[in-house]
């Protein structure tokens, strides 16, 4: 498999990254969140005081037990509801479109019950695509090569 780029959007240089088991539930789990897509990064990071994106080259090794949603389907909605749920699963690899807070309203509609699934497919068009891989293992991050890091505005 070929080489890529991915970034990471958060509040420092990630020279190292590690796998980050937060109070916070995310799509895929516990790990380290990437993407393909820079201007998500660079939105991921103006979160913080102190924007940085931290680019990595990645070689995926495919050994690992890689999922990859190519599409937001049943299995990818119900994947999410799981990882949002607290549910461990055993992929070292998730890729796939990100809920975003305004898709994941919709998902924690569908799960109260104020939405049925057909209601919650007719909501859930994104504005702008989405893309996220989640490193969720230590063989995981060893696709990773760390390239550079740059403060955003």
């Amino acid at each position: 498999m070929g080489k890529m780029t991915v970034y990471h959007g958060g509040y420092t240089i990630v020279k190292n990254p590690k796998i980050l088991k937060g109070k916070n539930t995310k799509d895929f789990g516990h790990g380290f969140y990437c993407t393909i897509i820079r201007e998500q990064a660079e939105r991921w990071a103006k979160r913080y005081d102190r924007p940085v994106v931290s680019v990595y080259t990645v070689r995926m090794n495919t050994g690992l037990n890689i999922l990859e949603f190519r599409e937001m389907t049943n299995a990818w909605l119900d994947f999410i509801i799981d990882c949002r749920n607290g549910t461990i699963h055993d992929y070292d690899i998730v890729i796939g479109a990100m809920a975003n807070d305004q898709i994941y309203n919709y998902i924690a509609d569908y799960i109260d019950g104020v939405i049925t699934r057909d209601q919650f497919w007719s909501l859930a068009k994104f504005k702008y695509p989405t893309h996220q891989i989640n490193f969720c293992s230590t063989e995981a991050l060893k696709c990773l090569d760390f390239a550079s890091a740059e403060e955003v505005s």
